[in-house]
């Protein structure tokens, strides 16, 4: 069983950042891709960006290039989402999410776990 525990959302600023954390527990966290997805009020879940295993790919969804990056540390079970430049329409619930293989993917049938998630609001 794996748990994953985002933080780090929070109100901002149009033109602000943010970084979010997830924590994931169990020991084969390396082996894995891992993903970021958002879900604001009304609209479905989309994909944000994912970073293989090793963190040597990183894919992003064209919204958030440039603005965005994933990054991991396994050796601390810690993926993270520095979010820049963010802007009204990046407010949503975050959630990050373990990949069932090790390379990236936008497709949310390749995530088999998922944290609680996380707010970010954007003030405009």
């Amino acid at each position: 069983q794996v748990q994953l525990v985002e933080s780090g959302g929070g109100l901002v600023q149009a033109g602000g950042s943010l970084r979010l954390s997830c924590a994931a527990s169990g020991r084969t966290f390396s082996h894995y891709a891992m993903g970021w997805f958002r879900q604001a009020p009304g609209k479905e879940r989309e994909f944000v960006a994912a970073i293989s295993w090793s963190a040597g790919s990183t894919y992003y969804a064209d919204s958030v290039k440039g603005r965005f990056t994933i990054s991991r540390d396994n050796a601390k079970n810690t993926v993270f989402l520095q979010m820049n430049s963010l802007k009204p329409e990046d407010a949503a619930v975050y959630y990050c999410a373990k990949g069932r293989y090790g390379g990236t993917s936008q497709r949310e049938y390749d995530y088999d776990y998922w944290g609680q998630g996380t707010q970010v609001t954007v003030s405009s």
